[in-house]
This record gives structure tokens, C-alpha cells and sequence, in this order.
């Protein structure tokens, strides 16, 4: 067996490695029919991951939420995650865990205390939340009629595929001739969109939504390097007007880090391009990570195990 067997993907279903392409659940399995699943995505870049304990303790922490319980531990889930990077020789990479539930086994009430939890892991090379001209010219956004599920009754802090609002979404956006659309809440807040986080910046100062979002990795990223720069950055309600209003609008994602919005609806912002607090932060991000910024290195040279 080669070092690095797998190139095109890799990855560990239910105790085994395997190339990506033979990865396969039961479609009997809550995990696919009910949603009944969560789930982490953790980025490496020049041979390390990134912040990969805080990725790991959200992960835990969504698998506690939702009473998700697979047998292997965190720490064994960290050597995993090492493993499939190695096996597919991956030096930059899209890294997913997630866990599912099956189905109660037969003769068992249709519950899910009676259906066991498992975990299916894998890497394939690093993915980009939007290609990486429209990164270097500034994403066109639009906000979104659907709104974002309440988190009384969906949590976003908890990773879940409950997706349905997002797609929906999506297809406005698309739709709009835009990239990707930003959810208000029931009360007209700024949640999220598909996969990123939302922040606005008006008169030097960076405002992110406190509810209804996921607690991104890459969006606590952003809340220290505003400190780190001396960026007065806020947490808390972000109406829509003032996200309209703003001055600037960024975005942060694991595939892609910081990133620039440059349209919202109709509006354009600044001169079309990312504006200056944005371009601080992407430029920052990005070189702090290929210095090593919460980095944990991937032993390349260690055969793969069988």
C-alpha cells in the first residue's frame, strides 16, 4: 500500500477506511431519512489543520445536542481525521465529520434511544464556498425572502442538514443573478447564509449577529484578528436597514475565509471592490495562517496504517 493511496478522497465510514468513492450509507438510516445527523468541517492549509480542538469541541458539543453517541472518542476521531489527510496526500483540504443515526434495529419501538449513532469522516481537496474570481472581485449578495428557522426550534450553534430554508434561498439568489443570499430572522435580524457567516462594518466599526447563527470557527477568527488589528468589532442584533446602510460587508466561511461582498441587492458598494477593513482582514487571515496561526501539522511521512 502506498503512502498516499487515495488523491481523489478519502475517507472512514463506521469503523474502516476507504476511498471516498465507496463510502455509502443505508438509505434505511435516519441519518439520510430524518436529518438525524450533525456534523463539523475543518480546513487544512499548507499541511496543517486549522484550529482543529476548537472544530472538535463544537463537534462534540453538536453531538451532545442532539444525543448522538457514536464509539469512538474525540481523540480517536482526531487520529482519524490525520489519517484520511494522509491518505489522500491532501497538503490543502476539505475535511467533513459527521455523525449519523441508523434505524432502530427490527423488533425495537421506531425510536431514536433504540438506533445506534456512527461516524462517517472524510477529506478531499480544500472547497471554495465561491470560485476564486468572484473571492478577488467581491461576492454579489442578495437578502433572502425565506427566513432562517427559529432557533427555538432548530438550534444553528448545533452543525445540522436541516437545509431547507438555505436551498430555498439559494435558488432566490441564483434566481437574482447574485451569488449566495444572506436569512433574516423572523423579526428582520441578519442571520446567515449557506455556509458563512455575516458581518457588517459602518464608521470603523464591525458589527456580527449574537442569534440565530452557527458560532462559525472562522467567524471567531474574524472577532480576533479585529482585536489583534485594533478594529472595534460588536456582537449583538444586526437589523437589515443597517446592513444596507453599511459601509463595507464581509463574509467568513472555512472554505474561504475572510471574504469580500461587494453587491447587495441592487446596491454596490464602495467602488465595487472589497472595502479597506475587509481587505485587512482577508490579508491578515491569510497570512497568519501560512505562518502556522493555530496550526496542527499533518505527519506526512508516516506510512498510512493498513
Amino acid at each position: 500500500m502506498s503512502e498516499h493511496p487515495w488523491p481523489a478522497g478519502a475517507a472512514w465510514l463506521d469503523g474502516r477506511f476507504m476511498p471516498l468513492a465507496e463510502a455509502k450509507i443505508p438509505v434505511t438510516d435516519w441519518g439520510y431519512r430524518r436529518s438525524d445527523v450533525t456534523y463539523d468541517v475543518v480546513s487544512v492549509w499548507n499541511g496543517a489543520f486549522f484550529r482543529l480542538d476548537d472544530h472538535l469541541r463544537r463537534f462534540q458539543a453538536s453531538m451532545a445536542h442532539f444525543r448522538l453517541q457514536p464509539r469512538e472518542t474525540i481523540e480517536e476521531l482526531r487520529g482519524i481525521l490525520h489519517e484520511l489527510v494522509r491518505r489522500a496526500g491532501l497538503r490543502e483540504a476539505y475535511v467533513a465529520m459527521d455523525c449519523l443515526r441508523a434505524a432502530a434495529p427490527p423488533g425495537l419501538p421506531r425510536h431514536p434511544r433504540n438506533a445506534r449513532s456512527y461516524l462517517l469522516a472524510f477529506a478531499v481537496p480544500y472547497v471554495w464556498l465561491m470560485p476564486r474570481e468572484v473571492i478577488a472581485r467581491g461576492a454579489h449578495l442578495v437578502i433572502a425572502t425565506a427566513r432562517r428557522i427559529p432557533p427555538v426550534s432548530v438550534d444553528p450553534r448545533a452543525k445540522n442538514f436541516h437545509w431547507a430554508d438555505m436551498t430555498q434561498a439559494l435558488f432566490e439568489a441564483s434566481d437574482a443573478g447574485a451569488d449566495n443570499p444572506i436569512l433574516l430572522d423572523l423579526d428582520g435580524n441578519v442571520t446567515e447564509g449557506p455556509g458563512f457567516n455575516v458581518f457588517s462594518v459602518t464608521a470603523g466599526r464591525i458589527a456580527t449577529p449574537d442569534r440565530g447563527v452557527l458560532e462559525g470557527i472562522t467567524r471567531l477568527s474574524v472577532i480576533e484578528l479585529a482585536a489583534r488589528l485594533g478594529i472595534p468589532c460588536e456582537i449583538r442584533p444586526v437589523p437589515a436597514e443597517e446592513l444596507r446602510a453599511a459601509d463595507e460587508i464581509f463574509i467568513s466561511s472555512t472554505a474561504g475565509g475572510v471574504i469580500g461582498v461587494t453587491r447587495l441587492d441592487t446596491r454596490i458598494l464602495g467602488n465595487d471592490r472589497p472595502g479597506p477593513i475587509t481587505g485587512r482582514l482577508h490579508e491578515s487571515y491569510w497570512q497568519l495562517r501560512r505562518q502556522g496561526w493555530h496550526a496542527e501539522p499533518i505527519d506526512y511521512a508516516r506510512a498510512a496504517a493498513e
